[in-house]
């Protein structure tokens, strides 16, 4: 494995790889989540590129940039046995001054984390259109975990035309259920126990879905009841919506249906998602 730091070695490096190539984005900290995600690449592809890079451009003027957590050398160790080439490139080589070209998603970044963190998705798909210009991947794989995230890149690859496969993988669960995510190191133990509160809302959802349950509007009620009865938990929203526009439901649902919510455990804001297919 070899770490690669600038835009400009990294395509040297992509003229010379063996194709089809698979691409994993992170922020770096990685989780099993994330592992899943480059194992899926390195079963799919003769190289694999993993990029390490905390993009200020996604954060809010009041969100956890300068204290998300970072652990490069144990991200390197890691990846190590599964990935060809780590590019983590510098903060002024992705954003040189006076860099002022942004991608913006249209309706579909207007919901949900969208509404809640006003630029968030501009930052995303900024960086990312700018990453697979750098690397020109054959495919780039996405967690379900961030399913909005995921739709928007999605659209902003086959909106743009640009050649290569965006590529879902499910979303990787603690076994009490919890989705994996770098914000859980933030949680206390008393946080991390009330935090499964989203799990199990979501399981709620399913259950009552597979019943026969076809009313979003009884399905929102019951999931809400049961996370206000968690004294940590602060819903932000909880939504029922089409899975490819997300479009809120309000009335008979139609699969599939993604299913998400964001709560604030403590000062820590987890999402979620289920898809009712």
């Amino acid at each position: 494995m070899k770490v690669v730091e600038t835009i400009a070695e990294m395509r040297q490096v992509r003229k010379e790889l063996e194709e089809p190539v698979g691409f994993v984005p992170t922020m770096g900290f990685l989780h099993e989540g994330h592992l899943s995600l480059v194992r899926q690449a390195r079963a799919e592809n003769a190289s694999v590129v993993v990029s390490i890079f905390v993009n200020p451009t996604q954060f809010g003027p009041r969100e956890d940039f300068k204290n998300y957590p970072r652990d490069t050398k144990r991200d390197l160790a890691v990846l190590e046995p599964i990935t060809d080439f780590v590019f983590m490139p510098a903060t002024d080589g992705m954003y040189p001054e006076n860099c002022d070209t942004r991608v913006e998603v249209g309706a579909i970044t207007e919901r949900l984390e969208g509404a809640a963190r006003p630029g968030h998705f501009r930052g995303v798909s900024t960086v990312v259109a700018k990453l697979f210009n750098i690397v020109q991947p054959t495919r780039a794989y996405f967690g379900q975990k961030d399913a909005q995230q995921l739709l928007v890149i999605k659209k902003m690859a086959a909106d743009l035309d640009m050649d290569l496969e965006v590529v879902a993988c499910p979303t990787v669960r603690e076994p009490d259920g919890l989705a994996m995510s770098s914000r859980n190191t933030y949680l206390n133990d008393r946080q991390r126990q009330a935090a499964t509160v989203l799990y199990r809302t979501l399981a709620l959802a399913q259950e009552r879905w597979s019943q026969g349950e076809k009313d979003a509007g009884a399905i929102r009620r019951e999931m809400t009841e049961l996370i206000k009865k968690e004294p940590l938990a602060d819903i932000k929203y909880i939504s029922i919506a089409d899975a490819g526009t997300l479009k809120e439901v309000f009335h008979r649902i139609k699969p599939p249906a993604l299913v998400s919510l964001a709560v604030k455990i403590g000062k820590t804001r987890l999402i979620d998602n289920v898809v009712l297919e």
